[in-house]
C-alpha cells in the first residue's frame, strides 16, 4: 500500500496505519478499507466495535465508502470465532456497520471458497491463503 501511495499518479492517496484502539482518521476521506482484520476489532481490550465503526463514519465524507474484506466464519456464528479462528460471520458485519449509519452498497463473491469448511484457523497450512472471504462495500449517505 505504501508503494501505491508513493506513486505520483496517486498523489491524493494516503495510507494510515494505526492501532485501532487509538484510531484517528483524517476527516473528509473518500475511502476507508480494512482487509482481513475486521474480526480483530472484536478482540481489542476496552474498545467497542461500534466505536471504531462510528470513527470511520465520522471520517468519511458524504458518499464515502467503507470496504470490509475478511475471513468468513460459519454462517450464524456471529463473533464467536474472532479470537480463535480469526474469522467472523459476514452477517455480523452486515449488522454492525449499518448500526453506525452506513448503508450496504455492494458485495462481491470474488474471494469466496466453497471448499473452506470454516472450522480451521486462517493460519492453518491446509487453508492459509485459500480461506473463504467476503468483500462488503458500505456507503455513508
Amino acid at each position: 500500500m505504501q508503494a501505491i501511495a508513493a506513486d505520483p499518479h496517486y498523489g491524493n492517496v494516503s495510507v494510515e496505519l494505526q492501532r485501532a484502539a487509538e484510531l484517528k482518521l483524517p476527516q473528509g476521506a473518500d475511502v476507508v478499507w480494512t482487509s482481513q482484520n475486521y474480526h480483530d476489532f472484536h478482540n481489542i481490550p476496552d474498545v467497542e466495535v461500534a466505536t471504531i465503526n462510528r470513527a470511520v463514519f465520522a471520517a468519511l465524507k458524504s458518499g464515502g465508502a467503507y470496504l470490509v474484506l475478511d475471513h468468513a466464519a460459519e454462517a450464524g456464528s456471529g463473533p464467536r470465532d474472532t479470537s480463535t479462528l480469526h474469522r467472523i460471520d459476514e452477517e455480523t458485519v452486515k449488522t454492525e456497520v449499518p448500526a453506525a449509519g452506513f448503508k450496504l452498497a455492494g458485495e462481491s463473491d470474488i474471494l469466496h471458497n466453497k471448499s473452506d469448511p470454516h472450522t480451521a484457523k486462517v493460519f492453518d497450512p491446509e487453508i492459509r491463503g485459500h480461506t473463504d472471504q467476503f468483500v462488503l462495500k458500505f456507503k455513508k449517505p
